[in-house]
């Protein structure tokens, strides 16, 4: 067993000592590729979604120097017809991308120290057909010709150098150069690859519109299916691994459930799941995984139409987004669709296809992204969620002059002067005034109710102590008459069992004065009264 040629299965075997979540009907999938025009597989995803333990897996499995039997037995895998034809048949070659880039050597000959260490272990395996001049794609088809071997390539953190080394325009091209020596001359490549297996975060870099490597087949977190339950923990598998647990299923969906892929598959980060388990505790085990900064600084740019979409995306809205203009690496960005389209790549945002559409996924990112703004540069926002936090415990508290200045700058701040005197832009200002109102309420516009739909409903998400509120607008009238519309169309009735106190907030805009009126009254306590 050597560092780069046929590894050994040690590291599966430490991963499925452990609470092993059994991911191995993905081998059954790569088994179906091997030796075929679909043998080259890239799969992106975020950080600490699992992709090295994938990696290990596969090493494990096809790897011809050792005998892995005992640790895939009882697992999925072993029930497959192709199990046995596969097991620990193949020289695989191992490559962490992120190991050269940390090791202490000169950015410009990484690649060719790289080549050097494989090509030595190559050398000892096969003595009489290596010529250690030669470059790592000349030595494996020399190979190849000779001996009639195929190689199985598993390459972890691909992408390393794209993001670690982001002005490095020559050694990326380099790079991609010797990828596609490897795996784009088809001939060569045929005779030589008898599968690649490639991990990173982002996907094949882009130039102009063409892949740099046309030959792989992608599996994106835009993109996943039909591999969309290996990108993370399935909602079944982690309704199984709360089986023994202190926390219950409702616990993790209400934090983590968010990450809705192709076929309306819900997955779950690994790395939060698993930490939550362990600790018996919820938090934000997987942003914690990066320093906020990585966020920050995205989310700090003055791209157009960034900041409005960062606030809509805050309340729990959904942005359109084109994702194709993004070219697949850290440095190629033109504007705010490009800078969204990352932040899928990296985790922070979920995209949906069927809307064409990008949201934060769950509270623990959501909270991520609050925690970037405030200690951001975008001091608009950050003082957008303290005032915010303020305004919900200014309503709680029914202060009605505090409440009608707060929305009144609110509507100021949200909204382009051209599109002040008019009513969609005070519902958006309501929605981003209470933004943080998402903490512990489910928002609810033009909810249908009584005889009508209530402009804004608030209810308690479950253990919230918070009231419920109906919030009513109005323009050029008074606070009062949306008031007296809640209680004369009866919108409170749809709370009715929600909780034990339900506030009536009604807000009125004067389009003269440009003033901003409030009202709040408890609806429950006058029932009570009565």
């Amino acid at each position: 067993m050597g560092q780069y040629l046929n590894v050994g299965n040690a590291g599966f075997g430490a991963i499925v000592k452990g609470q092993y979540v059994d991911k191995t009907g993905l081998i059954e999938y790569i088994n179906h590729t091997l030796g075929t025009k679909e043998k080259l597989t890239c799969i992106s995803r975020p950080r600490r979604f699992g992709k090295s333990f994938a990696a290990q897996m596969l090493c494990a499995y096809y790897d011809k120097s050792c005998d892995s039997e005992p640790l895939f037995s009882g697992l999925k895998i072993s029930q497959s017809k192709s199990y046995r034809e596969h097991l620990n048949q193949y020289d695989v070659i191992y490559l962490d991308m992120t190991s050269f880039m940390t090791e202490d050597y000169e950015r410009k000959t990484v690649l060719r120290v790289m080549q050097d260490l494989v090509i030595r272990e190559l050398q000892e395996q096969y003595p009489q057909v290596v010529c250690p001049e030669e470059t790592l794609p000349a030595v494996l088809a020399a190979i190849a010709e000779k001996t009639g071997n195929k190689f199985i390539f598993i390459i972890d953190e691909w992408d390393v150098i794209f993001r670690e080394a982001k002005e490095d325009t020559e050694l990326q091209t380099e790079y991609i150069r010797l990828l596609r020596a490897l795996f784009k001359d088809s001939g060569r490549t045929d005779k030589m690859i008898e599968a690649a297996y490639m991990t990173g975060i982002l996907p094949v870099k882009k130039y102009g519109t063409q892949s740099a490597m046309t030959d792989f087949y992608e599996y994106t977190m835009l993109r996943p299916e039909p591999l969309e339950e290996y990108v993370g923990f399935t909602e079944e598998e982690v309704r199984g691994l709360c089986e023994n647990s202190s926390l219950s299923f409702s616990d993790l969906q209400r934090w983590y459930d968010g990450y809705t892929l192709g076929n309306n598959t819900h997955i779950y980060s690994p790395k939060s799941v698993s930490d939550a388990l362990k600790r018996g505790r919820l938090g934000n085990y997987w942003t914690q995984s990066e320093t906020y900064e990585s966020l920050q600084s995205y989310i700090d740019r003055d791209e157009d139409g960034l900041r409005e979409a960062i606030v809509q995306m805050l309340a729990g809205k959904q942005i359109k987004l084109d994702v194709e203009t993004f070219q697949n690496d850290m440095t190629s960005i033109r504007g705010k669709d490009d800078i969204l389209t990352l932040l899928v790549h990296l985790g922070y945002l979920v995209y949906s296809y069927d809307s064409e559409a990008v949201s934060i996924p769950n509270e623990e990112v959501r909270r991520e992204f609050i925690r970037a703004v405030k200690g951001g540069k975008r001091t608009e926002l950050a003082n957008l969620i303290k005032n915010s936090e303020l305004l919900l415990e200014q309503t709680i508290h029914m202060d009605e002059t505090a409440v009608a200045a707060a929305i009144e700058r609110a509507h100021s701040a949200g909204t382009a002067p051209n599109f002040y005197n008019n009513e969609q832009a005070l519902r958006s200002a309501i929605r981003f005034a209470y933004i943080s109102c998402v903490d512990e309420y489910q928002e609810i516009q033009e909810l249908p109710s009584g005889t009508g739909y209530a402009d804004v409903v608030y209810i308690p998400k479950k253990g919230s102590s918070k009231p419920a509120m109906v919030v009513e607008l109005k323009w050029n009238k008074t606070a009062k008459a949306a008031i007296r519309q809640i209680k004369d169309r009866n919108y409170p009735q749809i709370l009715e069992g929600f909780t034990d106190k339900i506030l009536l907030v009604g807000i009125n805009y004067d389009e003269q004065t440009k003033a901003h009126s409030c009202c709040i009254e408890c609806y429950r306590e006058q029932k009570m009264e009565r």
